[in-house]
């Protein structure tokens, strides 16, 4: 069974923001090149993926993040069942992408703790330890990138206006909520 079971505060507010831990969320990497690649997972969830860099794609159960020109995270929108390891669109994807060669399909579900910010002061409490320039993605909704903060690997994605998830490895999740919950209380 995967581990739920989070250090983290489930959720903290101070002036003009608002963290919280979103779980369980289902998250899979999906890798390929092909056509068929495409179109299997096209067909598989529902979803065109996006094929421009640092862009996302949504439909009503699923969000698609391009990673790499070969690589996307696949998130659920909605909070999942704790009591499964299984999922219908990771199936579908393993009937039509593993199965047949087309690509991977790996299940990242337990190793990336999910975190949404909320509020005006976003993209000054990312500055805060992040080096990469927020000034055009702010206002680039549904942008994607993966980028360093506080030296912890993490990716954005700008949800909407003034929402963001990042997505970030549970083994570093603590220390980088930690920074987060202390550089919001200074903001």
């Amino acid at each position: 069974m995967l581990n739920y079971n989070s250090p983290l505060v489930k959720e903290n507010s101070y002036s003009e923001l608002s963290m919280k831990v979103i779980n369980p969320i289902m998250k899979l990497i999906i890798r390929g090149k092909k056509r068929e690649f495409l179109s299997g997972v096209g067909k598989a969830i529902n979803m065109i993926l996006p094929t421009e860099s640092c862009t996302s794609s949504t439909s009503n159960d699923t969000t698609a993040l391009w990673l790499s020109p070969d690589e996307w995270m696949i998130l659920s929108n909605n909070v999942i069942d704790k009591n499964t390891n299984s999922y219908e669109q990771e199936n579908h994807l393993i009937n039509n992408i593993s199965k047949i060669n087309l690509g991977a399909v790996v299940d990242v579900t337990d190793q990336y703790v999910l975190i949404n910010i909320e509020g005006k002061k976003i993209f000054d409490l990312l500055s805060t330890g992040c080096p990469f320039n927020f000034n055009d993605f702010r206002n680039k909704k549904g942008g994607v990138i993966q980028s360093l903060m506080a030296k912890i690997d993490i990716i954005v994605h700008h949800k909407e206006i003034n929402n963001v998830n990042l997505l970030v490895r549970r083994s570093f999740s603590e220390h980088l909520y930690s920074f987060l919950s202390d550089a919001a209380s200074r903001i």
